[in-house]
């Protein structure tokens, strides 16, 4: 499987890179704003680097040409959403994982419900989430959208919960590392059932007004 990183020098982006380099014999497309510079790769028989932004659709064609699956790492500006899925239905990539935030259907319920929207609820960023989702949603392509709660880092912390569209969502954080593995087992999954799927991302046992780390 070839596989293409959007937004590579993310830190989940850089996770994600590891655990392919390391547990798989995929081949890896990085593509970042100045990614030569920031980025570097370990096997260049498997793995290239392209320098571009997200509003750039020729670059953005050129590195998804043989792509198999395609990685967003952030969904905060919606016209860059739009070139990217344009890009993908001119390339005929068809599948695709997208990082987005939580709240974009107004699902966090309760107490943390409401701090998360104090926190982010009316902000430009938001908006933007908002209209990407949908977006990507009435695309028709196979794509999967992560509606992550709020993000910290914990090495060795892999577990993650998910909720349905539709469904409270749960959990008041999750790590980098959670969120890594499960875009690893979405990766590797071969039906499928995560297909045209909006979920929820939290941690188990985090179900509180906020935060441990704020």
């Amino acid at each position: 499987m070839k596989i293409l990183i959007l937004g590579a020098a993310g830190q989940i982006s850089r996770m994600l890179t590891n655990e392919l380099r390391n547990k798989t014999d995929h081949s890896i497309v990085l593509y970042a704003r100045n990614g030569i510079k920031r980025l570097t790769t370990v096997d260049d028989s498997r793995e290239v680097i392209f320098d571009g932004d997200f509003k750039s659709k020729d670059k953005l064609v050129d590195a998804m040409k043989n792509v198999d699956l395609v990685y967003i790492n952030d969904m905060g500006d919606d016209e860059s959403t739009k070139t990217i899925i344009d890009a993908m239905h001119d390339t005929g990539v068809r599948r695709v994982i997208a990082a987005s935030v939580l709240g974009i259907y107004d699902e966090v319920p309760g107490a943390f419900g409401e701090w998360n929207k104090r926190m982010i609820g009316g902000s430009p960023r938001m908006r933007s989430q908002i209209e990407s989702a949908s977006k990507l949603e009435n695309s028709n392509l196979d794509y999967t959208l992560l509606r992550l709660t709020w993000l910290y880092n914990q090495a060795g912390n892999t577990n993650y919960l998910i909720t349905q569209k539709g469904e409270p969502f749960k959990g008041a954080q999750v790590t980098r590392q959670a969120v890594t593995q499960l875009i690893m087992d979405i990766i590797e999954e071969k039906s499928a059932k995560y297909h045209k799927n909006s979920l929820g991302v939290g941690e188990p046992g985090t179900d509180w007004s906020k935060p441990s780390f704020y």
